[in-house]
C-alpha cells in the first residue's frame, strides 16, 4: 500500500512511525511533515490549507489510503473533496466535522441526543453574553465556538477574569472569528479523561484510555494549550465507568449522528470529566488528540494500516485490537513564549542520547532540519514518550529523555502522571490486553 499523512506535529510523527511497522505498506509520504517525520517517510511540501493541492498529490503519489492528522483540514471539507475524486481517506465529512468545528452546534447536538453534559448557554453578542454569565455560579467555563488550536476554552474562577475572558473573545477578537459565539457553561467537578474511538460510523473500536494535561504549568496552573503531556493506563477507567461511557455518550452519538443524516467515519475524540455521578462529556474532537496519539500508538501492537483499511472497509465491528499492558508517558516540550508566539529557530542538542534509551521515543512536532542542524520551528517542539512495566517507571523514563534534551527557552510541565500515583488502580494489570471487540453496532434507526 502507498499511504499519505496529513500533518506536521507530533500527532502526524506518531502516526508515522507506526505506520512505518506496518507489513501492508509499501511506501509512506507525509505532506508537509517536520525533521522526525522525515525519518519515517518521504515528506511533500504542500500546504494543509490547499485542498485542491492535497487532492493532486494524492492523485501523483497514487496513494491508496490519505489519514488526516489535524482538525482544520477536516473541518474545511476535505474529506469530501477527496471523496468526490474517488480517492481512499479517513476522517470524517465537513459536515460531521462541526462536532468540533462549532462548540455550539455540538453543544446543541449533546443536547438534542440527551449525552449528558454541562448545563450551557449560547451568546451570539457581547451584550447577550453578559447577561448570561449572571446566570451562572463561579467558576465558569467559556468557549469560543470556532476552532482555536487547543486555546478557545477559558475557566474563570472570579467575576473579573470572567469579564476579561468575554472582553478578549468577543470585543478584542484575540481569536479571531473563532470568538464571535461563545458557549458559557457551568463547571464540573472531577478527573479528565480522553476517550478516542476509530469508528466506520457503526462499528467502534475503542482506543486505550488516556488524560492530558492542557495547562501550561504545573499544578493544572496557567494558560490552556493544545496539550502538554499525556499518559496511558488501564487504570484510568473502571470496567463500570468504561460500560457507561460506551453506553451513554459513544453510543449514543453516532446514532444520533446517522439520525440526523450524517454518518460519522474516522476517529473520535470524547473529552469526558469523570464526576461522583458519571461521566459527562466536555468536547467532541474529529481526529486524534495531540500528544494523546503518541502514548495511544507506543501501546498499539496491532497493524495501524490493517485497522484503518478495515475501517475503510466498513468491517470495523469484526476486528479487535491488541494493545500493550504496559502504561506510556509523553511530556511535551514547549518554546518559550508558548501558547503565545514562540521563540523559534533554537537549536536542539542532545536528541542521539534520547534515541540511545530503551523504551523511549522523540516524537517531532515544531522542529526543522537547516545546514545540518536540528532547530526549533513552533510552539510544540517535541513530546518525549516512554513506556515500562508501570507508570512510575514510564514516567521516570520519559523524563530521563526530557533531561538529556536542551534548547534556549525549553518549557515543559514536570508533572505528568503525577495525579495518577495518587489513587489505587481500579483495574488489574491485564484490563485492555486487548481492546473490547467494536461489536456494539450503532444505528439510528
Amino acid at each position: 500500500m502507498k499511504l499519505l499523512v496529513l500533518g506536521s506535529g507530533g500527532r502526524e510523527h506518531a502516526l508515522a512511525w507506526k505506520l512505518h511497522e506496518s507489513q501492508k505498506m509499501d511506501e509512506l509520504y507525509c505532506a508537509p511533515g517536520n525533521a522526525g517525520i522525515a525519518q519515517e517517510a518521504e515528506c511533500c511540501p504542500v500546504d494543509l490549507s490547499n485542498s485542491k493541492a492535497l487532492v493532486e498529490l494524492a492523485k501523483a503519489l497514487h496513494a491508496d489510503l490519505t489519514i488526516v492528522g489535524p482538525e482544520a483540514p477536516l473541518v474545511a471539507g476535505i474529506v469530501d473533496d477527496f471523496e468526490r475524486e474517488g480517492l481512499g481517506i479517513i476522517g470524517p465529512s465537513k459536515s460531521a466535522a462541526r462536532l468540533e468545528g462549532s462548540k455550539i452546534f455540538a453543544k446543541e447536538f449533546m443536547r438534542r441526543h440527551t449525552i449528558p453534559t454541562a448545563r450551557f448557554e449560547v451568546a451570539e453578542k457581547y451584550e447577550d453574553a453578559v447577561k448570561a454569565l449572571a446566570r451562572f455560579s463561579l467558576p465558569v467555563v467559556l468557549k469560543a465556538d470556532g476552532l482555536a488550536a487547543g486555546k478557545g476554552v477559558r475557566i474563570a474562577r472570579d467575576p473579573m477574569e470572567a469579564a476579561q475572558a468575554l472582553e478578549d473573545l468577543m470585543l478584542h477578537r484575540t481569536l479571531g472569528s473563532a470568538g464571535e459565539r461563545v458557549v458559557i457553561e457551568e463547571c464540573l467537578r472531577g478527573e479528565e479523561t480522553s476517550f478516542i474511538v476509530l469508528t466506520d460510523g457503526r462499528g467502534i473500536l475503542p482506543l486505550v484510555p488516556t488524560q492530558d494535561h492542557k495547562a501550561l504549568l504545573d499544578g493544572d496552573q496557567g494558560p490552556n494549550t493544545g496539550g502538554m503531556g499525556a499518559y496511558s493506563d488501564d487504570s484510568l477507567l473502571s470496567e463500570s465507568q468504561y460500560d457507561d461511557i460506551i453506553r451513554s455518550i459513544v453510543a449514543p452519538t453516532l446514532a444520533g449522528m446517522e439520525m440526523e443524516g450524517t454518518r460519522y467515519r474516522g476517529f473520535l475524540y470524547f473529552g469526558l470529566m469523570m464526576t461522583p455521578s458519571g461521566p459527562m462529556l466536555l468536547e467532541y474532537n474529529v481526529r486524534l488528540g495531540d500528544p494523546e496519539a503518541q502514548p495511544i500508538l507506543m501501546r498499539l501492537r496491532s497493524d495501524l494500516a490493517d485497522l484503518l483499511v478495515t475501517m475503510r472497509d466498513g468491517q470495523l465491528a469484526s476486528v479487535d485490537a491488541h494493545w500493550s499492558p504496559n502504561p506510556a508517558v509523553c511530556v511535551v516540550l514547549a518554546s518559550k513564549g508558548y501558547p503565545g508566539t514562540s521563540e523559534i529557530g533554537k537549536p536542539i542538542t542532545g536528541y542521539e542520547a534520547v534515541e540511545a534509551l530503551g523504551g523511549v521515543k522523540i516524537f517531532h512536532a515544531g522542529t526543522r532540519v537547516q545546514d545540518h542542524h536540528l532547530l526549533t520551528s513552533g510552539g510544540r517542539v517535541m513530546g518525549i514518550t516512554a513506556t515500562a512495566e508501570d507508570l512510575p517507571a514510564a514516567i521516570q523514563r520519559a523524563y530521563a529523555g526530557v533531561s538529556k534534551l536542551q534548547f534556549e527557552g525549553m518549557h515543559y510541565r514536570k508533572d505528568i502522571g503525577a495525579k495518577a500515583l495518587q489513587k489505587a488502580p481500579t483495574v488489574t494489570p491485564t484490563r485492555r490486553a486487548r481492546s473490547p471487540r467494536g461489536e456494539r453496532p450503532v444505528s439510528g434507526k
